[in-house]
């Protein structure tokens, strides 16, 4: 599919924020946005089958290609079929680069411009990404979307270490779409899976800008924006996305990285973002944590021994339509292994339905009155 006829916007908000409800058009199936894509890492959303993904809404989901590499290998997804055939799902997944990995387990690597050398967290083994190579694993594991080896910076950090990671992701990018268009060659143009770009430049604006730019002139299929949600305070996250909202392409998806608080979606939709992945709703729910409009609930408190009322009144999930609070106290006090599945099966299905929901109010035209009401407090109202 040509990069510019994959993706449709229906409809926008135009009493002042940025929202739009559209459509991003897939081999594997059409995904409606915005969209909240649960997270998981090593081709497991944590403590969900697909059956459960399905039921919650999940119209995509994200693996990693750095884990997967690792452990049971690129070579051992292909001979399976691919990603999608090997753990049986038959919708769209996306596959980061590894690029988050990168920056996270800094003390364990080293980066050049020519590419990126881990140790293993299996066996400490070295192991080399390069931005080709993180294209071809990709490719062999059949990731509907594909996305670019970058370099995020950490928070804060200073104007020329940010700098230098901005023109290396530019570099990478520019090496990593190159290698793409020779699948293209490969396969006499039936390649089907889409790459996107990654936007860094971490708080300076006049960074991010040259990123945007930079990266939006590689016909990528989206564009994400990297490097936020990292450990700054979320006002300033906002502000950045407020700033890029009238610089990003208006006719590709939008893509926020690494997000998954109700707030932070909201605010993104409002800064006119496409889509969201996290890992918070199934680690969160390991911990005993049920997410909810405004709050947390910890389960594990010995208020709800007692508690027999649902975990979340106006809400549709398989959990809190069938168990109360009482009970998932006691799967928590006593280890049971279905505590995690049953907290994660609310909180996958309530991020995803954040997202629904401000799809919907956008639709009809009324996402100007939905936010109000997110900021004065009523999303209690809503149905999850």
């Amino acid at each position: 599919m040509h990069a510019n006829q994959h993706f449709e916007i229906l409809k926008k908000d135009n009493i002042g924020g940025g929202a739009r409800a559209g459509v991003l058009k897939t081999w594997r199936g059409d995904i409606k946005t915005p969209v909240f894509m649960p997270v998981g890492t090593c081709a497991t959303v944590k403590a969900q089958t697909s059956r459960d993904l399905k039921l919650a809404g999940a119209q995509i989901i994200l693996a990693n290609t750095y884990h997967l590499f690792i452990r049971p290998g690129h070579e051992l997804i292909k001979e399976a079929g691919g990603l999608h055939e090997f753990m049986r799902w038959d919708r769209p997944i996306l596959t980061d680069s590894g690029g988050y990995q990168v920056f996270s387990l800094s003390n364990t690597r080293k980066i050049t411009d020519e590419k990126v050398v881990f140790k293993s967290f299996k066996d400490g083994a070295k192991m080399e990404f390069s931005p080709e190579k993180v294209i071809r694993i990709q490719q062999a594991f059949g990731s509907t979307i594909m996305m670019v080896l970058d370099e995020c910076v950490k928070y804060p950090e200073i104007e020329k270490k940010a700098e230098i990671a901005v023109e290396r992701t530019f570099r990478w990018a520019k090496r990593s779409y190159d290698e793409y268009l020779k699948i293209m060659d490969e396969t006499g143009g039936a390649h089907k899976d889409m790459v996107f770009g990654i936007v860094q430049g971490s708080l300076y604006k006049h960074l991010r800008k040259r990123s945007l730019e930079q990266i939006t002139s590689i016909p990528f299929h989206g564009y994400a924006i990297g490097g936020l949600s990292v450990g700054e305070p979320n006002a300033l996250m906002y502000e950045m996305l407020d700033y890029l909202k009238a610089l990003m392409p208006e006719e590709k998806p939008r893509y926020l990285m690494g997000v998954g608080e109700v707030e932070d979606i909201i605010e993104g939709i409002n800064n006119g973002v496409d889509m969201f992945d996290c890992v918070i709703p199934t680690r969160l729910g390991r911990h005993g944590v049920l997410m909810l409009p405004y709050n947390k609930l910890l389960i594990k408190n010995a208020c709800y021994r007692k508690d027999f009322t649902p975990p979340m009144a106006n809400c549709s999930c398989y959990t809190c339509t069938n168990f109360t609070r009482a009970y998932l106290h006691h799967l928590f006090r006593s280890e049971e292994i279905l505590s995690p599945i049953l907290n994660s099966i609310h909180n996958v299905h309530f991020l995803i339905r954040v997202a629904a929901l401000c799809r919907e109010a956008i639709l009809e035209g009324r996402y100007h009155e939905f936010y109000k009401d997110y900021k004065n407090g009523g999303l209690i109202n809503y149905q999850f």
